[in-house]
């Protein structure tokens, strides 16, 4: 009886710890919930608006809840606390407390997003359920070199971050309208993306750009137990050959070697923009 009482006691002390334990706020973005059924998290690229997955919400959501994500800071979302410090790392720790309330969630991310869903599956193991990375490297500065590393890459990080809030904004809206033409094959797409970015809080994208430099996720890779697919870019007119880019993203994923990795032909960065049938197909594929 004594030790029956004794764990009672425990239990309630326990329980009271945990419910004064203070909640991660979510403060770092807002949220957008559609439909019923198994929980999918979307996660937008830099400085984009949730809106670019609308056509996967209309697709997702008559068999799911699907839950769009909208980083404060990025395509004129107020930045909150992303005003100030990191960016990506406090993110990604917000996202995973979101994610660990729902019903082992699936998560698809784009560009900075892909690089969140992993963090947060690397976080969680036990609550993420798959994780689709859209056009995005466990380490963004391998672009720049096989041998990259986080060390190598911060003076090239503190310079782009510089050059983002040293530019006049008829010089950013230029640079964007440059980039736009990079980042999407589809002409039509291209003035919204360029809105998205011209919108956006530059120090908090800038601050975004400069953690995605950095942050090398490459070591959280075999932490992950959720199946990860990864989908990624490739078009003639990038200048690199199919072999580079499929030995990118394979040397970059060698950590997670049971990583499904799909080259998507015929599209910039953006492939749910350029290819949106080859991508509805992926996402109905990774969620069967």
């Amino acid at each position: 009886m004594l030790r029956l009482l004794n764990a009672a006691i425990a239990a309630i002390a326990l329980a009271l710890t945990v419910c004064t334990m203070p909640a991660l706020a979510q403060e770092r973005f807002t949220d957008t919930t559609t439909g019923a059924g198994p929980d999918v998290i979307l996660v937008p690229g830099l400085a984009s608006s949730g809106n670019v997955w609308d056509a996967t919400v209309k697709q997702l959501s008559p068999t799911h809840r699907v839950h769009v994500l909208q980083v404060r800071g990025f395509a004129g979302e107020p930045a909150g606390p992303n005003a100030k410090g990191d960016v990506i790392k406090p993110l990604a720790a917000e996202i995973t407390a979101y994610a660990a309330k729902l019903d082992h969630p699936a998560i698809i991310g784009h560009s900075i997003g892909g690089l969140i869903a992993l963090e947060v599956a690397a976080a969680k193991p036990d609550a993420i359920s798959r994780v689709l990375v859209v056009d995005a490297l466990p380490f963004y500065s391998l672009l720049y070199g096989p041998t990259a590393t986080a060390e190598a890459a911060r003076p090239f990080a503190e310079q782009a971050r510089t050059q983002i809030l040293a530019t006049t904004d008829a010089e950013f809206a230029a640079a964007q309208t440059q980039t736009m033409a990079m980042m999407s094959l589809t002409e039509a797409v291209r003035p919204t993306l360029v809105n998205w970015s011209i919108s956006s809080d530059r120090r908090v994208m800038a601050q975004a750009m400069y953690d995605a430099m950095t942050d090398d996720a490459r070591p959280l890779l075999p932490s992950i137990k959720a199946p990860v697919s990864v989908l990624y870019a490739w078009d003639e007119t990038m200048g690199q050959s199919q072999e580079l880019a499929d030995g990118t993203f394979q040397s970059a994923y060698k950590g997670l070697p049971a990583a499904k990795l799909t080259r998507i032909d015929g599209s910039f960065h953006f492939i749910m923009l350029d290819q949106p049938a080859a991508f509805a197909k992926a996402v109905a594929a990774f969620l069967n």
